[in-house]
This record gives structure tokens, sequence and C-alpha cells, in this order.
């Protein structure tokens, strides 16, 4: 079996790591990649997509790069990023969900006007999707929007809003055909967040940040133009975005420069009187985790290669933002473990190891296996769509009378 990429990929390969020799001082450093990318960050990412090292399959004409699909220089391009331990271009909810949806859905005019902006890290977007009596079934969602003189007008509340305090511009879920069954009376609009009626309350989570937001809608006024899709298709859009949610979440590019990040600790850490790399049972957990994370590029190539033949993912997509969750939790937990003592250092502390990175990320890794459809549903999904297993049954819904006996009962035991 031959597995060299061939003359054409290697002189490719080779280009980029002078890109990344002459230009990878540029870089920015995680904190300016942060919700509000940095000027520094911003000018990096015009930098890639001018080289084609992301936005590499966008059309120019919406500020891309403009390259025909390639998995090998796909492939090569995320390589070369981790091994030269340099971050790659920005990832996002406006870069990785808007954009792809706008680019398969919206119209002419929304691609224009929002791609390349969003592209180029100059216009952020935060998800109005989740609600307090909405999470897992999102269709159940109760903000409504009527129309009045020509624009949606708005009222209702949304959480779990990430960015939501930094961002310029949201897409959000609304109910508008409020006699339509529950899925198909959504609408899928895309709003500033400067517009007069939003209050945006931080939410504050265990890694002691406030990440998340609550966010409420007071007769907020959005002209009808700015939907995407059409009136009432707003969960067949909103499902579009979803699949690109579970993709960045589940990116195992990512996994592999986190994973390239661990091995690196394990090499400078200290347990006793070796390095925490060299301890047995530690190189045993970072050895399983090697061959996961090389399972999940593999996968992800398969998606690509499907995705490229214009085939479904099938069963390799459905499981990605599941186990790539749970697998960057693992990275973390591991990070923690080989810094012995100085793993529970967290906020401040003088001997905290890379400012709490690896605690903060064990902390919100292990939120990100419930944000974005948790486990369960995830799993419910690989059942009944990937193995083709029948729905889970509904229990029948207990009437007055039957929940008063039942209640008696139970009183009755308590007492004997």
């Amino acid at each position: 079996m031959d597995l060299d990429y061939g003359p054409e990929y290697d002189a490719f390969r080779q280009e980029m790591r002078l890109f990344l020799k002459m230009h990878g001082h540029r870089a920015p450093t995680g904190q300016a990649r942060a919700a509000r990318p940095s000027a520094e960050a911003v000018e990096w990412q015009k930098l890639l997509i001018e080289h084609g090292y992301t936005a590499r399959t966008i059309p120019r004409d919406y500020g891309g790069y403009g390259s025909e699909p390639d998995i090998l220089k796909s492939r090569i391009i995320a390589e070369e990023f981790s091994r030269a331990g340099i971050p790659g271009g920005l990832a996002n909810q406006g870069i990785s969900m808007l954009v792809p949806t706008l680019l398969e859905l919206g119209t002419e005019e929304q691609k224009r006007q929002w791609v390349e902006p969003t592209l180029k890290g100059e216009v952020v977007w935060c998800q109005g999707y989740s609600e307090p009596g909405a999470g897992s079934d999102l269709a159940s969602l109760k903000t409504s929007a009527r129309i009045e003189s020509g624009e949606f007008v708005i009222n209702g509340q949304k959480i779990w809003t990430s960015t939501a305090k930094q961002a310029d511009m949201i897409f959000c879920l609304v109910r508008t055909e409020h006699d339509a069954p529950k899925h198909g009376g959504i609408s899928y609009l895309i709003f500033s967040m400067d517009t007069p009626g939003i209050e945006v309350r931080p939410l504050k989570t265990m890694t002691g940040h406030a990440e998340f937001n609550e966010t409420f809608f007071s007769e907020v006024r959005v002209p009808v133009g700015q939907i995407v899709g059409e009136r009432g298709q707003g969960w067949f859009v909103a499902n579009a975005t979803l699949g690109h949610e579970r993709g960045m979440l589940g990116d195992p590019d990512a996994l592999e420069n986190r994973f390239q990040a661990l091995v690196r600790l394990m090499k400078e850490e200290r347990i006793g009187m070796g390095r925490a790399i060299d301890n047995s049972v530690l190189r045993d957990r970072l050895g399983a985790l090697q061959a996961e994370v090389a399972a999940m590029k593999c996968n992800g190539m398969r998606i690509l290669s499907n995705s490229l033949k214009g085939e479904p993912g099938g069963m390799a997509k459905l499981i990605v933002k599941l186990q790539s969750c749970e697998l960057a939790h693992q990275i973390s937990a591991l990070a923690i473990d080989a810094m012995g003592e100085m793993g529970i250092l967290y906020s401040g502390s003088a001997r905290e190891r890379m400012r709490g990175t690896w605690q903060w990320n064990y902390m919100f890794q292990l939120g990100l296996i419930i944000g974005g459809g948790t486990a369960q549903i995830q799993k419910n999904i690989i059942a009944e769509r990937g193995l083709d297993m029948p729905r889970e049954p509904k229990l029948p819904k207990i009437s007055g009378a039957a929940k008063g006996t039942a209640d008696m009962l139970r009183q009755k035991q308590g007492s004997a």
C-alpha cells in the first residue's frame, strides 16, 4: 500500500511550511482569538484567506479563496498547523455555522452582505435558539414575532446565547405561524444586537466566567426581508445550522491540536522524580487517547470524502459531536492529572500552569457535552437515524383523577 501523497502534495506541504516559518510569529495567542477577535487575530485571518489556508473553498465573490475542494490539501493544512503549534483560521458561530448556512440557503443579497465580513472576523454573531422551556425540545420555542408595518415584532427570551454580550448580530428562531404545527411555525431571522428592545444578561458558569447569556426581546422590530428561507421554514434552516454546529464542536483538527498540546505538557511536567509522560499509568491513558484522536481524524476524512461526492455522511457524521466532545473533555482530564497537585490550581494562583487554561477547558468542555444537543439526544439521533431503531415510545399522559389516586397511594405508603 502506497501512502505517499505524491509530488504535487509534497510541494504544497513545503509551501505551507515555508509560509508558517516566515509568518508564524504573526499568529495570535489564544486570548486574541476570543469571542471578539483582536485586531491581530483579524489580520491573521485575512492573511490565511489570502493564501488559501482558511475559507479555502468559499467563492472569491463572497470573500473566500475560491479553490476547488481537495481532501489531501485540507488534510495537509490541518497537519502543518498542528505540527507547528500555530493556530489556524478563526472558528466561531458566524464563520463555522452561519456562513455555510447562508451559502446554502441565503439569498444572493444576504451572501454578499454578510459572508465576507463574517469570514474576516469583522462581524461577530450569536445564536438565538434555546429557551428556558425549549432546550432539547427546541421546536417548543415560545419567542414570537408578529407582522406590523412591514416588520417582524419580536417578544420572548433566549438562554445559553454564547457571545451575545460581544456580538454584532444574531441568527434567531422565532414563532411566526402560531396556528401551524410546532415544527412548521418557526422562522429564521437575522438582525443587529443593537436593535432597540434587546437586553443581554450574562450567566456565570462553573468556569468562573460568563460565556453564556440570557437574551430578552421586548417589541424588537426587524424588517421582514431579514429572514433566511421562507416564513414557517425556519426549522429546516435551523437544522442545516445545527449540522454545522455539531461539526464545529467535533472538529477533529481541534482535537489533534489539543492532543499535541497535552503531549508537550506531559513531556515538561514532572511527577515525583520523572516526567509525567514516563509514568506508565498516564502514558497508557495517553496512548488510548491518541488512538481515539486518530480514529476521529480518519472519520473526518470519510465525512469530507462523502461530502465531495455528494453523498450523505451517514453514521460517520452522526457520531462526531458525541464522540469528539467527550474525547476533548478526557484530554483535559489527563492534562490535569499529569500536573499532579498543581492540576487543581485555578484562577490566578501563583503556581498555576498555562494561566489555568487546562482547568478552564476541563470545566467548559464538560458543558459542551450538553451544548449543541446533549449526549443523550445525540445517542437518540444515532440510534434512530443511523441504526434505524424505533423511536422511544412516549408514555401516555396521566389524567387528573389517576394522578390524584397515585398521589394518595404514595401518601399511604409513606405513612405506613
